[in-house]
């Protein structure tokens, strides 16, 4: 994210507060609003802990401070006019109160990245009720097989025409490519960053 300008903020619109709208920073979901004054920003900014200014109660509240589920910060931009944040942030278990991901559950997000943090959960999981825990627990080599053995029936069928199977084969490879990611500790994200420099 860009960087924030502190000096530039408009804190005069809303009384001393700017709208703070707080985004996955891997999946791109929206997750909450909430409302910064200086000095909610400075504690973010200082303990990497999103922070925001209660209305109803009159103080600075660090999201996650009972629950211990946490807004751990990445960045924030400000808007053009430079009065309401973008709070980019990983979220340390269900953002709502009422146990949900987000405040807005119908809110769009990246689909990979979602799939790839639920790969990663699997690690710990049943072996008996997860294919990608036992596909993991073969081993890599197995799994890059796997990869391998997607691959081409990735291209078997685009040669072929077969848009059904392509789509199919394509789905196939992406959960594999994940997975084997998974177990060489590579984020999507470092792949997505190599093809952002191309």
């Amino acid at each position: 994210m860009t960087s924030l300008r502190l000096d530039q903020l408009d804190w005069t619109k809303q009384n001393g507060l700017l709208p703070a709208i707080v985004q996955d920073a891997d999946t791109g979901q929206v997750l909450m609003l909430g409302y910064m004054n200086a000095d909610a920003l400075a504690e973010t900014l200082r303990s990497r802990q999103v922070t925001f200014f209660s209305r109803s109660r009159n103080r600075l509240w660090t999201k996650g401070e009972s629950s211990g589920h946490v807004l751990s910060l990445e960045g924030i931009e400000t808007d053009c006019d430079n009065d309401s944040l973008l709070v980019q942030a990983r979220p340390q278990g269900p953002t709502c109160h009422l146990q949900r991901d987000s405040c807005f559950p119908a809110a769009p997000r990246y689909f990979l990245a979602e799939l790839e943090r639920r790969i990663a959960a699997r690690r710990t999981a049943d072996p008996q009720a997860s294919y990608s825990r036992r596909l993991m627990d073969k081993g890599l080599p197995k799994v890059a097989q796997k990869v391998g053995e997607e691959a081409v029936e990735t291209v078997i069928a685009a040669l072929a025409e077969d848009r059904t199977a392509l789509c199919n084969e394509s789905a196939d490879l992406l959960y594999h490519l994940l997975v084997l990611l998974q177990c060489k500790d590579v984020a999507l994200a470092e792949v997505i960053a190599v093809l952002k420099q191309r």
